[in-house]
């Protein structure tokens, strides 16, 4: 039947990318900036919001926890008015998609106030793991279960929290730091977090640091190892602009070495705070050009000049390490992507994801615990032409692969509507700057 049917798009070769984009809001940073909105004193005008699920989710989550909250979808804006310390209420059940930017700092400051809450989510969310974060908040003396699998639902019975020492791990997810960061100055009394093996995606929990920062409150730390943060209240600034969305620049851009651009990306430049504005210089290093402004990135590679594969830690910059992979299949050798483990508890399973679906199209790779290496293609040639990309509903899996089509040969989206969680109109835009066959 019909019905039965993924919706699918089917994308032409594509000869070249160009032009400019201005991006949309960075998730990462409008979901910390309407959470630490809520908490703070004062009201706040949050300007070039993301529209997507993962914000719709926090949003509403919000206004079920009794937050003033007025949105204007058209103006890309949100005025808040904050509660001026922790989150009470008598019994909230939150359901929350798949959006690990609101699920996990939220499991962490509802701890803070007093009240029962239940935070759930999509299947797929009740597969990420949030143990970690939840065996954190423990240490602090909260009472907060999840599911026998280290998974949500998550039940939060939450009575203030006073303070004290807790160590997690930072192997999985910087989100379970950047919760415990967000909450600690909730706490009656001094908060001190240790990393107990390595920090994963570390640029990320700097990014909440900065962003506290602005709130009003600091945030100590020793070498990524060791925070510490005194009890204090966020103080909401009058206005606050969210930087484009740095990931979502990656897919433009590495369209534009792949087939010489040029492509300007708005929203994010040298002064951004996201570290996956890093992408840029992968680029670089692989042969094309870059010129960098405050607040515009622009790529472009010259006619000849032959990309070149690299050898790339990419444990902080996991998302767009996924495009680096497809930008890996148009390089000279190898490209290795190492470091990216957590790859495997993201929206879906990214690992498994990425070697099925790059092989389908011709690619030759090799998949370790926690890296893939991608051969570089000796011709588009090897490309096959007209493969159905599985998306897995994962935002990330359909973008990128949407730049198979720059090997001049026809690929097929399925479920391309999954791009909403971060960038609905991400294929309008896409079409928007391609010349096709």
């Amino acid at each position: 039947m019909l019905s039965d049917v993924m919706p699918s798009l089917d994308l032409k070769p594509i000869t070249k990318i160009s032009g400019e984009i201005t991006l949309p809001g960075s998730k990462s940073l409008s979901n910390r900036v309407l959470l630490l909105s809520a908490l703070g004193q004062g009201t706040i005008t949050v300007e070039n919001l993301l529209e997507s699920a993962d914000i719709f989710y926090m949003l509403e989550a919000l206004k079920s926890l009794d937050i003033k909250v007025i949105a204007n979808k058209e103006n890309k804006t949100a005025i808040i008015t904050g509660n001026g310390g922790p989150i009470n209420a008598d019994k909230k059940e939150l359901f929350l998609g798949n959006a690990g930017t609101a699920m996990r700092p939220l499991a962490g400051v509802l701890c803070a106030g007093k009240g029962e809450f239940t935070l759930d989510g999509t299947p797929r969310m009740r597969e990420r793991p949030i143990i970690d974060l939840v065996d954190g908040l423990r240490q602090l003396k909260v009472d907060i279960t999840c599911s026998d699998t280290g998974c949500p639902p998550v039940v939060i019975k939450a009575n203030s929290i006073s303070g004290g020492i807790t160590s997690i791990s930072g192997k999985i997810s910087s989100q379970y730091l950047s919760a415990l960061l967000m909450t600690a100055p909730l706490a009656k009394g001094d908060v001190e977090i240790r990393i107990k093996d390595e920090l994963m995606s570390a640029p990320y929990v700097h990014m909440t640091m900065k962003l506290m920062s602005k709130f009003g409150v600091e945030v100590a730390s020793e070498t990524d190892k060791i925070f510490r943060v005194s009890p204090g209240t966020y103080k909401c600034p009058s206005k606050i602009f969210i930087e484009g969305d740095a990931s979502s620049a990656s897919y433009f851009l590495a369209g534009a070495a792949i087939t010489g651009g040029p492509v300007t990306v708005y929203g994010c430049g040298s002064e951004s705070v996201q570290g996956d504005a890093r992408f840029a210089k992968i680029l670089e290093k692989m042969g094309a050009d870059v010129e960098y402004g405050p607040n515009y990135i622009t790529v472009s590679r010259r006619e000849g000049v032959v990309l070149k594969g690299v050898d790339e830690d990419c444990g902080d910059i996991p998302d767009v390490a996924m495009t680096l992979a497809i930008v890996g299949m148009f390089a000279e050798g190898r490209t290795a992507i190492r470091n990216v483990y957590n790859w495997r508890v993201k929206e879906t399973e990214r690992m498994a994801a990425m070697v099925t679906e790059l092989t389908k199209v011709g690619a030759v790779v090799e998949e370790g615990r926690d890296f893939l290496i991608v051969d570089g293609l000796k011709s588009n040639d090897q490309l096959k032409p007209n493969v159905a990309i599985e998306t897995y509903d994962d935002h990330r899996i359909a973008m990128c692969f949407s730049l198979v089509a720059c090997g001049g040969v026809p690929v097929t989206i399925l479920d391309p509507g999954c791009t909403s969680k971060t960038f609905p109109d991400f294929f309008e835009k896409l079409e928007g700057m391609s010349v096709s066959d």
